[in-house]
């Protein structure tokens, strides 16, 4: 299946990373192994920079931990990290990451519900900037 032509959206607000609610339950969603696409308030990608917890609805927040592919690359590997107390890599998980000209999207592995995958949206100041990871 082409990724490209056929996903699901990921448009919540409650989804970006300028989310700082407490609430992680929105995250408790029945992921499948699909295409997804962020967009509108979510943001339109993932983050490729350390989130904080407590950000986008959840508690462990994820971002990319690389770069995002070119169009020529097609369909790539990335790992995805989650954040926790002392660690922007708490936990990760690997995902398939497709560029589609104008916008990403991304087969996203099923989480554990404390963990979510955040937009882009709403970045801020990170308080750990000294930390290396």
């Amino acid at each position: 299946m082409d990724g490209c032509k056929k996903y699901k959206n990921v448009s919540e607000a409650d989804r970006a990373q300028g989310n700082t609610s407490q609430s992680h339950s929105k995250w408790k969603w029945s992921m499948e192994t699909v295409w997804y696409r962020f967009q509108g308030a979510a943001g339109d990608r993932l983050p490729h920079r350390c989130v904080l917890m407590w950000r986008c609805g959840t508690r462990h927040a994820g971002w990319l931990n690389c770069t995002h592919p070119t169009f020529a690359e097609g369909v790539v590997t990335r790992r995805v990290c989650f954040s926790g107390r002392r660690s922007c890599c708490r936990w990760s998980y690997i995902i398939k990451v497709k560029n589609c000209s104008s916008y990403y999207v991304y087969q996203l592995q099923r989480v554990p519900y404390n963990l979510g995958y955040c937009g882009n949206a709403g970045a801020g100041k990170l308080t750990w900037d000294k930390l290396r990871f």
